[in-house]
């Protein structure tokens, strides 16, 4: 059996999407898996400088070691089922989950080289939870969703079933909304599940 990693994305605690990320590990938790929820304000990340030696064998992160970014990494692939809750900033993901996906081209390097470690891997899902505070606008979480797709895929995880939801601004906001806590609790549970198989 394996365990469900969920990661809480806000840079500030107790809020909205905490809320998420606590209903998503108490959701696996109540399907009988393990769980492992980290926030991920608590790990320091150094953003990708772009310098290109992931590109050559052995294709390495030059900074890995310096920071928390691989160990985040291997949180994540060693998990059966990924959960993800973030706020939408600017229509987009906050800087400091920004950082710790760029530095995922590493891992996309590793991938498009045949890293047997990679492809050994047996295909996963990871669950995203995005709350954002501003009601309207028609592509309010497109870029993020498609931004975490990518993200995902090197890791050979897929995304399944995002959770979107719009107008939950103040603490509290999200907790309020019976439909809202109920969707995340489900969407928990059918992580803990895969995490069972």
């Amino acid at each position: 059996m394996g365990y469900v990693a969920v990661v809480a994305a806000s840079p500030r605690a107790g809020g909205n999407s905490d809320a998420a990320a606590d209903l998503l590990a108490r959701g696996a938790a109540e399907a009988g898996a393990q769980v492992r929820l980290e926030a991920l304000r608590d790990f320091r990340i150094a953003p990708c400088t772009g310098c290109g030696a992931c590109a050559v064998p052995p294709h390495a992160c030059v900074l890995a070691g310096e920071d928390a970014a691989e160990e985040l990494f291997s949180l994540c692939l060693g998990a059966s089922a990924v959960c993800l809750a973030a706020p939408i900033y600017f229509y987009h993901l906050p800087a400091h989950l920004k950082a710790w996906i760029d530095r995922g081209q590493s891992l996309y390097a590793r991938r498009q080289a045949g890293d047997p470690a990679l492809a050994g891997l047996p295909r996963r899902p990871a669950f995203a939870c995005l709350v954002a505070g501003r009601p309207r606008g028609e592509q309010l979480f497109s870029g993020s969703l498609l931004t975490l797709k990518y993200f995902f895929s090197p890791l050979r995880l897929d995304l399944v079933e995002p959770l979107t939801f719009r107008g939950i601004d103040q603490p509290g906001d999200l907790l309020a909304d019976a439909d809202a806590c109920t969707a995340i609790l489900t969407a928990g549970r059918k992580a803990g599940v895969e995490a069972l198989r």
